[in-house]
């Protein structure tokens, strides 16, 4: 009996008790992927692959990590030092954050480039919503484990926010923490939720998201129905088969992503401080407060909303009112299937509103990006207001633009396009 054989043998048992080869052609190999995908849509697969990455590296500090206040900071200096390659893990760790909101910015940026919210792809562009609010606590929970300056008062700053909620406030930002102030406590409770809770709910959910979008298929830049015009054996037309097609275009990105990742984890690992910041190498002092809190730059576009509103309104507190901002500025997304009236989906077919309020969205999101940097001024508070209602003027005047402006045509395949 050949080899070729046994392996066919093989894989008919296991069909017979688990549809293996099914799953595996349905979702990869036979998936109809459209014919006119570029360069946006390699993003969704380095996601995936960063992910594993994480949960990999993650598990190897984990098992050299200790989450009290006592040793928390020097365990991560052991790992540093005396861990064999302990520093390539933590720097792979650290960089793979970064590079996760990187690309899950630029994924959700192309949806929203496309259309990919639009009818019937409201659950999938939900999906895609949860998994970047998970990854923001998973985000933040990861930053606090070094116990450092920073992430002391990282988490001293985000938690007292919940403080400021009216009536429950207190009780609630008391429950965060498991005590009246940032402790040993916090730190486990946040070490919890870090490593089991969270990374379940996020793999849960990135699976839901590629499921509801093999069921619906993918979107394309031109935003047409492939599942129109279909073949003798119901595969659309403007389609081809993901392998090796798409798996190959692929493959090509992952290799050009180590190459940048790479250079990062091995000649730029703290990202001029952007990465790991320089006083989070001093261990955590209760009694020293930095000059300059700052979070991660990923969150640093909200964290510059959180201080442009500086003013009480209607009996609320300042503090209370930018909390709420900011925690808008996150939730809208999931409303922005309701909000776009369109009749077409992709920018390339939209009116000249559609592209301008995007562009305005782009500028005020990377203008809040280095604000949040920054320590504020008069000036720069002035600034982050007027970028705040750039930011929130692409969504909440979608309704009226996206309904006025007049649009081109769509084309009814992707070979005439």
């Amino acid at each position: 009996m050949t080899t070729d054989t046994r392996t066919k043998r093989f894989l008919s048992w296991i069909d017979f008790r688990f549809p293996l080869t099914e799953v595996f052609e349905r979702h990869l190999s036979k998936y109809p992927a459209p014919t006119n995908l570029n360069i946006w849509y390699l993003f969704g697969f380095l996601l995936i692959v960063v992910l594993a990455m994480q949960i990999v590296t993650g598990l190897w500090l984990m098992m050299n990590y200790t989450n009290s206040a006592e040793e928390a900071f020097s365990s991560v200096e052991y790992i540093m030092r005396d861990v064999e390659y302990g520093w390539l893990i933590r720097y792979m760790h650290a960089a793979g954050a970064s590079a996760f909101f990187a690309l899950i910015y630029l994924h959700m940026f192309r949806g929203m480039m496309y259309g990919s919210y639009q009818k019937p792809r409201e659950l999938i562009w939900l999906g895609g919503w949860f998994t970047y609010l998970i990854l923001m606590a998973e985000g933040f929970t990861g930053y606090v484990l070094p116990w450092g300056q920073m992430s002391f008062w990282a988490a001293q700053v985000i938690i007292s926010l919940f403080s400021s909620i009216p009536v429950v406030g207190e009780d609630l930002a008391t429950w965060i923490r498991g005590d009246y102030l940032v402790s040993g406590i916090t730190l486990s409770r946040l070490f919890a939720f870090h490593v089991v809770l969270l990374p379940i709910l996020l793999i849960a959910i990135v699976f839901f998201h590629i499921l509801a979008l093999h069921e619906i298929g993918s979107n394309n830049p031109d935003g047409i129905d492939v599942k129109k015009h279909l073949d003798e054996d119901g595969v659309p037309l403007d389609t081809k088969p993901f392998f090796p097609y798409d798996i190959s275009h692929d493959i090509f990105a992952l290799g050009v992503f180590l190459i940048i990742f790479c250079s990062v984890v091995f000649f730029f690992p703290t990202g001029g401080g952007y990465i790991i910041e320089y006083v989070n190498y001093e261990p955590a002092n209760p009694l020293s407060t930095p000059a300059h809190i700052v979070p991660s730059w990923y969150y640093t576009p909200f964290y510059a909303m959180l201080r442009a509103v500086d003013f009480p309104l209607f009996g609320l507190t300042a503090k209370f009112l930018g909390f709420a901002t900011m925690m808008a500025a996150v939730a809208i997304f999931a409303v922005l299937p309701w909000l776009d009236r369109s009749p077409v989906k992709s920018i390339k077919y939209k009116g000249i509103l559609s592209k301008t309020f995007l562009g305005i969205f782009v500028v005020s999101f990377f203008a809040l990006c280095y604000l949040g940097m920054v320590p504020p001024t008069e000036t720069k508070t002035l600034l982050s207001k007027i970028f705040t209602l750039g930011y929130f003027s692409y969504f909440l005047l979608m309704p009226i633009y996206t309904r006025i402006e007049k649009c081109k045509p769509v084309p009814e395949r992707v070979a005439e396009a």
